[in-house]
């Protein structure tokens, strides 16, 4: 029997309305179209996280706690970026979570301070260290978008892509190299450096980037105006120990940023402590020391001034009567060594003092000792010591003085019924009002 078109218009109706539902996101899950790719900051929350993570490959988030002074500050510059980042392609979708009111949230992805930053490519978390500025924020997630190894293909695509990748990340181009050759370490650390292979390139790029001979692999640290060149073997080990290597300076300044740089780094750092650190007499060790850094690339060679960073360098027992400059070899940890006879450095010939240093590190003749904290005397000698040492002086000192004023006298014999007399009239002014009123004036 045939159906009427009534009956099966009704059906189609259905069969819509079904589907509709099935396809809805409360019923079949959350679809990216809850999410608008507007290039504004996406607020999240423990209902929509997980979609968020899920429906985008490259997500940056910032878990926040309203009250914390950084995260305000962090705010408008993800506000800047936002719209940048998100016209990339693929694009970076920058989000915020109050991870003090959502605290399961924070609990569950290791939040521990505010603001925690974090990158999810595929879902998979990686905890961002970079700036915080707008401008280099974006050069640094620009590099989680951009391919493993770039191809070159003219002068004025190396040109390009030098400028492109600015000056926070060393960057290596392959001259004459296949992709496959560096594409697993560049696979690797891609997080921390820029990688290329270029071809058909002019004899000025060779002279420009100083190099005679292909294949070379050139390593470029635009920030310290820094270059250096690998003639193979390009096996795989020998090209990784070069980038490892290559990864930091060849002459470190020591601060907080550059510190970071050190964290996967498992070599010692040959760190010099210099009075300040910009002065000619300065200059002119750092001069020296990176001649030494080239020949001894198994060891990372770093400078601080004691004006630029006192408590940093106050860890190694250096204060304002230590001759300097001076040199420590450092695990990047808590230990350090000093070479035996060369504490510190004159100004006689600073090459030849800086080899007996190497090679008196190199035989062994060292004394270790730790920078877990100075001794106590070394302690009093630094400034933040005095200051510390006399403040709990002085605290000591109020509360013995509290204690002696309110300390009552001792009963003895036959004064019992003169005690009681006292404490009975304790409301009456002749009674020890007085030395309340100079406690609180204390």
């Amino acid at each position: 029997m045939a159906s009427s078109p009534l009956t099966i218009y009704c059906s189609l109706q259905l069969l819509s309305l079904f589907s509709a539902l099935l396809l809805s996101p409360s019923i079949g899950g959350a679809s990216e179209n809850q999410f608008k790719l507007d290039g504004k900051v996406l607020e999240l929350t423990e209902s929509n996280f997980d979609a968020a993570i899920s429906n985008f490959d490259y997500v940056f988030v910032d878990f926040y706690a309203p009250w914390c002074g950084h995260c305000k500050r962090l705010a408008p510059e993800l506000d800047k970026a936002a719209p940048i980042l998100a016209g990339l392609k693929p694009p970076v979708v920058v989000a915020k979570v109050d991870a003090d009111k959502y605290r399961k949230l924070g609990a569950k992805h290791d939040v521990d301070g505010y603001p925690t930053l974090k990158v999810f490519i595929h879902g998979v978390p990686t905890k961002y260290f970079g700036p915080r500025k707008a401008d280099l924020l974006v050069q640094h997630l620009t590099k989680f978008v951009a391919p493993d190894v770039a191809p070159l293909n003219s002068d004025s695509a190396i040109r390009d892509f030098i400028k492109e990748a600015g000056t926070n990340f060393p960057i290596f181009i392959g001259f004459g190299l296949n992709e496959s050759s560096i594409s697993e370490i560049a696979i690797k650390y891609k997080k921390k450096a820029w990688f290329s292979v270029a071809k058909d390139f002019s004899e000025d790029i060779m002279s420009f980037y100083d190099f005679d001979k292909e294949p070379a692999l050139v390593a470029i640290h635009p920030a310290y105006n820094e270059q250096s060149i690998f003639y193979g073997p390009f096996e795989e080990g020998f090209v990784e120990d070069y980038v490892k290597q290559s990864m930091i300076p060849l002459i470190l300044p020591i601060n907080q940023d550059s510190l970071k740089s050190l964290r996967d780094d498992d070599r010692k750092v040959v760190l010099t402590i210099l009075e300040n650190e910009v002065d000619d007499k300065s200059k002119e060790v750092i001069k020296v020391l990176k001649a030494a850094a080239s020949a001894n690339r198994d060891l990372v060679f770093g400078y601080v001034g004691l004006k630029q960073w006192g408590d940093f360098v106050e860890s190694f027992e250096v204060y304002k009567k230590t001759p300097l400059p001076k040199m420590v070899v450092w695990d990047g940890d808590e230990e350090y060594d000093t070479v035996v006879g060369s504490e510190s450095l004159d100004d006689t010939n600073l090459g030849n003092q800086v080899s007996k240093f190497l090679e008196g590190y190199r035989e062994g003749s060292v004394v270790q000792k730790s920078i877990n904290g100075p001794s106590l005397a070394g302690f009093i000698k630094s400034q933040i010591g005095v200051r510390l040492f006399l403040m709990i002086l002085f605290v000591i000192l109020v509360v013995v003085l509290i204690l002696m004023m309110a300390k009552e006298e001792p009963l003895t014999v036959g004064t019992r019924d003169h005690t009681t007399d006292k404490r009975s009239s304790a409301s009456q002014p002749e009674t020890r009002e007085p030395r309340r009123d100079a406690v609180k004036e204390d």
